[in-house]
């Protein structure tokens, strides 16, 4: 574990020494005997210092991968993580199946990369990408525009899902989709990323279904019929979470799914009418 551990933080370091150089990291390996003017010394120790600080490294590059695309972040918005691909590729694959359902929602869309890559994914979709936090939204606005989908995609500020005598182009959703704040507050203040990342993304309540019972609840007047919900969980609140869906809908069929690691990490929720 040591070793990797060690091969982490020079790959780390690899890709910090590179971006500060301005230069990919297949660069940096093929020239290794390049000397560093006083002012890259400089930028380099003030931001190897702010790494060692305990800033996630995808924050001092400004971008991270998901769905192998290249998302720009700021603090503002959580890290895209590869355990969120499980929900898009599973959108993906329902969204191909059934060609008449195409209006989508992203609740707590931050980077965007949901909603973008179902947007590149699926070219004739329609969607609305949601936010309670403006600085997030600007982000995904950016990325959007960066992956020219910013036509396919309609951002709003709000809390979850708008108000339901709001007027927006489409009345009704076919796919919801969401990877909300779902880490029990006891549990976040314990963990590294607590501080770092941010907590409005994160902290999902003292249980961490808060953000779950509210979606339960304006979720209906907003799906279509035979409409379908993903929502990324937790392994600790998976089974929670499912419960709290069958307590909350009837006439469904609902799906708890594991990641690669046998975790709890997906709950579809299919209508029947």
């Amino acid at each position: 574990m040591q070793n990797l551990k060690n091969d982490s933080t020079e790959l780390d370091a690899q890709l910090i020494l590179a971006h500060v150089l301005g230069h990919p990291r297949t660069w940096l390996l093929a020239h290794l005997d390049a000397h560093l003017t006083p002012p890259q010394i400089e930028s380099t120790t003030q931001t190897f210092d702010e790494y060692q600080a305990g800033t996630p490294l995808p924050y001092i590059l400004g971008h991270w991968d998901f769905f192998g695309l290249e998302f720009d972040i700021t603090k503002d918005v959580l890290i895209p993580r590869p355990e969120t691909e499980m929900l898009v590729e599973n959108a993906i694959d329902w969204l191909r199946t059934h060609p008449e359902k195409r209006t989508i929602a992203d609740i707590g869309t931050g980077s965007g990369a949901i909603a973008i890559t179902l947007a590149l994914q699926i070219p004739d979709a329609h969607i609305l990408a949601t936010d309670i936090s403006p600085a997030a939204l600007q982000v995904a606005k950016h990325n959007a525009e960066k992956f020219n989908v910013q036509d396919k995609i309609e951002f709003m500020e709000c809390d979850l899902l708008p108000p339901s005598s709001f007027i927006i182009p489409h009345s009704s959703f076919d796919l919801i989709c969401s990877n909300p704040p779902y880490i029990p507050t006891g549990t976040l203040h314990q963990l590294p990323i607590f501080g770092r990342e941010p907590t409005l993304a994160l902290d999902g309540g003292t249980d961490g279904l808060n953000a779950y019972r509210r979606l339960f609840k304006l979720a209906p007047d907003w799906l279509a019929p035979h409409g379908m919900i993903l929502l990324e969980t937790e392994a600790t609140i998976g089974v929670h979470v499912l419960s709290l869906a069958y307590d909350s809908f009837s006439n469904v069929a609902i799906h708890l799914h594991q990641d690669l690691a046998g975790h709890d990490r997906l709950v579809q929720i299919q209508f029947h009418s």
